[in-house]
C-alpha cells in the first residue's frame, strides 16, 4: 500500500524487528488458539536461539526476543516445521482476536470455526497480503468482550445463525447470516484496500469513516459491550490464569504442557485459558501464574521497557515489581517507557508514562 509499507514495521518471523536486546520475531495465533505442546515447542526454540521467555502480546500472539541479527535460518526452519508459519506471504496479517472463552463458557455460539475459516480465506487471497500489519479482525461470540476494543473489521454473533459485521467500531454494522460472515469480512477487507489506496497513508478502517458509512446495508448500532478482561480461576471446567507481565518462562511453559490436556487459549489480556484444567490450578499457581483477580499482577501490565528497548526511559518491569509489592489495591494500570505506550490494554486504565515517583503511593496516571 502506498504510504504504508515504508513504515509498516510490525515484526513477523521472516521480517524481524531489531530491538536493543536483539532481534524480535512475532508469531500469530488467530483467535489465540494453541496447545500446551505447541507452547512448549516454541519455548524450546526461544531457549535455543533467544532470551528463553515467550512474550505474550495484546493480540493473543507470541514474541521471541533476544535473537541474533540476522535471525538464524535454523530458527526459521524450526518455526516452519512446527507449523507456526502456515503462510509466508501472509504471516504478518493473520491478526485475528476472538472471544477467549468461546466454546468454554458463556457466549451465544462457538466462533472457533469462523476464526479458522477467516484465517484460511485470508491466507488464500494474494491481495490481502497487502493489508497493513496493524489491521485487526475481531470475532465476538455475542458476549461483547472483544467487540468493544479497537479493531478494523469484526463479527459479533446475535444467535447461532446470524450476526453483525462491524466496520471499524461496534457502532456500525451489517446484518449477515453466520454462514456468510468469513466471506463478507474478506470482501470488506478487499474493499478497504481499494479505498485506502485512494486516500493515501491510511492504516485503519476507522480512518475511512466516510467509506464505512457508504457500505451497502450498513446501519448505526448500539450494542452492549462488556469488560475485556477474562475472569480468572476455574471457568467452565477450564483454568484461567494471568501470566505476570505476559512473560512466560521456560519452567512455566513446561508446566502448561504438563497440565493442559487439550486446547490452550492465549487471551488479549496476556493470560492463558487451559481447557479442562480447572483441577490443576494449584500447580499453575505454584509455577507463578495468577488465578486471583485481587492479585496486583492481574491489574498491572507494562511494555518491555529498558534495557530491552532503546526508546524506553525506565525499566518498566522493575517499576511494575515495586507496584506489585507495595501491598496496595491498584486500578488497571499500564506502565510505558515512552509516549508510544506499546502494549497498552483495551478499555479504561491508568496510563503511566515513564513514571519516576519515589514511592508507588504517589502513583498518578491518566485514565484512558
Amino acid at each position: 500500500m502506498a504510504g504504508v509499507t515504508h513504515a509498516d514495521r510490525c515484526p513477523g518471523v521472516l521480517r524481524p524487528h531489531l530491538a536493543q536486546d536483539g532481534a524480535v520475531v512475532r508469531i500469530r495465533f488467530p483467535g489465540g488458539q494453541t496447545t500446551g505442546a505447541a507452547l512448549s515447542l516454541l519455548s524450546g526454540i526461544a531457549q535455543q536461539f533467544g532470551s528463553g521467555d515467550l512474550q505474550l502480546t495484546s493480540r493473543a500472539g507470541v514474541q521471541l526476543r533476544g535473537l541474533p541479527d540476522p535471525v538464524p535460518a535454523a530458527l526459521i526452519a524450526a518455526v516452519r516445521e512446527a507449523g507456526f508459519l502456515p503462510s509466508e506471504t501472509h504471516e504478518r496479517v493473520r491478526n485475528i482476536i476472538a472471544s477467549p472463552l468461546s466454546g468454554i463458557s458463556g457466549g451465544l455460539v462457538d466462533v472457533r470455526p469462523l476464526v479458522a475459516d477467516l484465517d484460511a480465506g485470508l491466507c488464500a487471497e494474494p491481495r490481502l497480503a497487502s493489508l497493513p500489519t496493524r489491521f485487526l479482525f475481531v470475532v465476538d461470540d455475542g458476549c461483547g468482550d472483544v467487540s468493544g476494543r479497537s479493531f478494523d473489521l469484526g463479527y459479533r454473533a446475535v444467535d447461532h445463525d446470524h450476526g453483525w459485521l462491524l466496520l471499524g467500531a461496534a457502532d456500525l454494522g451489517i446484518s449477515v447470516p453466520a454462514s456468510h460472515a468469513a466471506d463478507m469480512l474478506l470482501a470488506l477487507a478487499r474493499e478497504f484496500l481499494v479505498a485506502s489506496r485512494r486516500s493515501g497513508d491510511v492504516w485503519h478502517v476507522g480512518e475511512l469513516r466516510s467509506w464505512s458509512k457508504r457500505v451497502p446495508g450498513v446501519r448505526t448500532l448500539n450494542l452492549p459491550l462488556e469488560r475485556t478482561d477474562v475472569p480468572l480461576g476455574a471457568v467452565g471446567g477450564a483454568a484461567s490464569v494471568q501470566v505476570p507481565l505476559g512473560s512466560l518462562t521456560p519452567a512455566q511453559a513446561a508446566t502448561i504442557d504438563a497440565t493442559a490436556a487439550g486446547r490452550v487459549v492465549i487471551t488479549p489480556s496476556r493470560g492463558l485459558v487451559l481447557l479442562g484444567a480447572a483441577g490443576r490450578l494449584p500447580e499453575l499457581v505454584a509455577a507463578g501464574f495468577v488465578d486471583d483477580a485481587s492479585s496486583p499482577w492481574s491489574a498491572i501490565s507494562a511494555c518491555v521497557g529498558a534495557p530491552s528497548c532503546q526508546k524506553s526511559l525506565i525499566d518498566t518491569r522493575a517499576y511494575a515489581m515495586r507496584l506489585a509489592e507495595s501491598g496496595h489495591a491498584l486500578p488497571r494500570t499500564h506502565i510505558s517507557g515512552c509516549e508510544r505506550r506499546c502494549g497498552a490494554p483495551a478499555g479504561a486504565h491508568h496510563d503511566l508514562v515513564a513514571p519516576t515517583a519515589a514511592s508507588p503511593l504517589l502513583l498518578v496516571g491518566e485514565s484512558r
